[in-house]
């Protein structure tokens, strides 16, 4: 793990789920942290945060309302920034669908604005965070997290002289989080029954904190221009069905336009410039910047065999229905009574 003490960091989208995960989690391990910024453009959002953390106990927090959008702005945040972690993105599917422009000015002029004005303010280390829809994508949401993931890679082509590095963590659903299934299930069964998209439909899953433990890993292991994407298990719908209300019926409704069966992280194309590592595989920049065998030798890596992918429904760990119940009482609901 880095040492964030004496650091400076900036976070967009910092009142956000993994916002609040990032934050906690540095300042419980690394008190002597400098400054932690907090970006984003809901001041209720941060008036609600700054009650958890007073600026008379937390002297290093700043919060500072703007949006990714605003180069200017950007600019300004970043002024003696040493590292930045770009989680602001639209991420809703449907909403994206319907309000594109929205969409591609937030995630991916928004994105340029997060890499013109780290250059600009001498920033070190620029993690952006991706999602698993951004691996041959179908949907706009995903489109624009691709293009996303590009800027930040191709960014390492053009920084000149710059000490500056910048890398993706792209990982998949993250449990409990807002507007996620498991939430969804929560709610309605109560109804007396609960509604899925397809029985045969798998998912990757993350917590809060293994993606925060990602993202502290790439910024102590990165070289600049890759994507880490963790090795992390995968579950069936039906599981998760049947680990929130045991036995309770069922009713398939369709995959909504935009959806997936099943989801990708590494596609069979992307295996072959990807490298495989104890416990996270690397996708390599798409032009040189380092030696990839350098990396490989260092880090103790490995090509991945020709026709690899990393599908969710063809991974080699999965989560039952017993973990999936003991994961929600513990990441999500700690009152959690199955089936109540």
């Amino acid at each position: 793990m880095p040492n964030l003490n004496h650091a400076s960091i900036l976070i967009t989208g910092g009142t956000g789920s993994f916002g609040k995960q990032f934050i906690a989690t540095v300042l419980e391990r690394w008190p002597e942290v400098k400054r932690i910024v907090v970006f984003s453009r809901d001041e209720l959002k941060q008036f609600e945060m700054e009650q958890t953390y007073p600026r008379s106990v937390y002297k290093n927090l700043r919060f500072f309302i703007g949006d990714v959008r605003d180069l200017e702005r950007m600019k300004r945040a970043m002024e003696g920034i040493d590292i930045v972690i770009h989680a602001a993105a639209l991420k809703q599917v449907p909403a994206a669908e319907y309000n594109p422009m929205e969409c591609i000015r937030t995630n991916i002029l928004g994105a340029s604005n997060v890499i013109d004005a780290a250059m600009h303010a001498g920033v070190k280390q620029v993690v952006a965070l991706s999602t698993d829809k951004a691996a041959a994508p179908i949907n706009l949401y995903g489109a624009t997290k691709l293009c996303s993931d590009k800027l930040f890679t191709a960014a390492n082509y053009s920084r000149g002289k710059r000490d500056l590095k910048l890398s993706v963590v792209r990982y998949g659903n993250v449990l409990g989080s807002r507007g996620s299934v498991v939430p969804f299930f929560l709610e309605h069964r109560k109804k007396g029954f609960l509604p899925i998209t397809d029985s045969r439909m798998t998912r990757f899953n993350i917590t809060l904190q293994e993606g925060v433990d990602l993202v502290l890993t790439s910024l102590d292991e990165m070289w600049g221009g890759e994507i880490f994407v963790p090795k992390i298990a995968s579950y069936r719908i039906t599981d998760v069905a049947e680990a929130v209300a045991p036995g309770m019926e069922l009713r398939e409704i369709g995959i909504r336009p935009g959806e997936k069966l099943h989801e990708e992280m590494i596609t069979e194309t992307d295996s072959l410039s990807t490298l495989e590592f104890a416990k996270y595989f690397v996708i390599l920049p798409t032009l040189p910047v380092w030696n990839p065998d350098d990396l490989a030798a260092q880090k103790g890596g490995k090509k991945v065999p020709f026709g690899f992918k990393y599908s969710s429904d063809t991974n080699t760990d999965w989560i039952g229905v017993d973990a999936l119940r003991e994961m929600i009482r513990t990441h999500v609901d700690s009152s959690f009574i199955p089936g109540a």
